[in-house]
């Protein structure tokens, strides 16, 4: 049969209410953060709890999957209640259409306002006679690197992570899952101007240690100092030369190249904290 140009063809199958609804969430558009008038997703077991933990976290909204309840358990009521907030159950599905296509949310997911920037000089002013270590991020853009060192941070008990305001990636669901809880515990200080940074972090104490293939001395080599900033460039390109140059040191990890920038991290605080306590 054949129809006139213009004219809509006759007697064909409707979609139903359902098959549209679907349709329509499977054309939605994709995303690293999928953000709403009310604030932004953070998604995964780890990430979600650490908001929940967190008081400085304002919370619009709490979904679950009923197997991720039964999965998390007394622990996880406890929490919401805590806040006096109420968990939705929603089904994987419709978890997953609140959030970036793809992304892992593991039956758990927390619509929340972003942090508050804090305070640069007052975060990062060294504590007490321990070794105080910040860690500094020239130009790290993609959010799963950046969680993953910010994960490290706080697993050696970094006092702050600093980054720019540009070029660094923004909080989101990604970063959050890729921090696995330390975005709510470790600080994130952004700023507009990092050799202004830097010059300030000497000025309160700090000896600022540039991660470098090329660096002329082993990190692991570096005399005792009391405070530490540790600065990481982006992969390939490394640090800046302006960054570079308001370094005190340009140090390498010995006997490792082409490191992943968040495996770097990871080594270079456990070298700081090894030698500085």
């Amino acid at each position: 049969m054949t129809h006139r140009k213009g004219r809509k063809p006759q007697n064909l199958p409707q979609k139903s209410a359902k098959s549209r609804k679907e349709a329509a969430e499977i054309r939605r558009p994709t995303g690293l953060t999928r953000r709403s008038k009310a604030g932004l997703w953070i998604y995964g077991v780890h990430a979600v709890l650490g908001v929940l933990e967190n008081p400085a976290r304002s919370i619009e909204r709490l979904v679950v999957s009923p197997e991720a309840a039964r999965r998390l358990g007394p622990d996880f009521d406890r929490s919401v209640a805590e806040r006096h907030i109420m968990a939705e159950t929603l089904n994987q599905r419709a978890i997953q259409v609140e959030i970036p296509a793809g992304a892992v949310h593991q039956g758990v997911a927390v619509l929340t306002k972003p942090l508050a920037n804090p305070d640069f000089e007052k975060t990062c002013t060294p504590a007490g006679p321990d070794c105080s270590i910040v860690v500094v991020l020239d130009q790290i853009t993609d959010p799963r690197n950046f969680g993953a060192v910010l994960r490290s941070a706080g697993a050696f008990g970094a006092l702050a992570v600093v980054a720019t305001d540009r070029h660094a990636p923004p909080e989101g669901g990604a970063l959050a899952k890729a921090a696995s809880g330390a975005l709510e515990t470790v600080p994130v200080v952004r700023v507009t101007n990092l050799a202004r940074a830097l010059e300030t972090l000497a000025d309160i104490g700090y000896w600022r240690t540039g991660l470098a293939a090329e660096g002329p001395e082993p990190l692991a080599a570096r005399p005792d100092r009391s405070a530490v900033a540790l600065v990481l460039g982006a992969e390939g390109a490394g640090l800046r030369r302006l960054t570079a140059e308001h370094c005190d040191s340009l140090e390498r990890i010995s006997g490792a190249g082409g490191l992943n920038v968040s495996v770097a991290a990871a080594v270079a605080l456990y070298e700081l904290s090894r030698v500085t306590n």
